[in-house]
């Protein structure tokens, strides 16, 4: 998810099933958006704020999966936020055997 603070609000709302292309599920401007970005907050998720690629998701309709030129940004976004959550690959592991990341930290 993504939206521009500054200006009139706008939010665009992604999914990812892991089979395919990551796709808009919501977006709107105003107090929609805002509903939007609270309702993902609420739900734990990470609020990306990006005036660019908004723009890009934004020409998006509801359903349409993201293009390839944006796979890799999006991809990097979603990493990031596996992470911020403790999620990572199983075989992520340090040369002693230690797992990569302390989630208890």
């Amino acid at each position: 998810m993504t939206s521009i603070p500054d200006e009139k609000s706008r939010a665009v709302s992604l999914r990812y099933d892991g089979t395919q292309a990551p796709h808009v599920v919501s977006k709107g401007e105003g107090e929609l958006a805002e509903q939007i970005i609270a309702m993902a907050q609420a739900a734990g998720l990470y609020v990306h704020e990006d005036p660019a690629l908004l723009e890009r998701l934004a020409a998006l309709q509801e359903g349409e999966s993201i293009p390839p030129a944006l796979y890799v940004v999006i991809a990097e976004i979603l990493a990031y936020s596996y992470l911020l959550q403790g999620k990572y690959p199983e075989h992520w592991r340090r040369a002693d055997g230690s797992k990569a990341l302390d989630v208890k930290a």
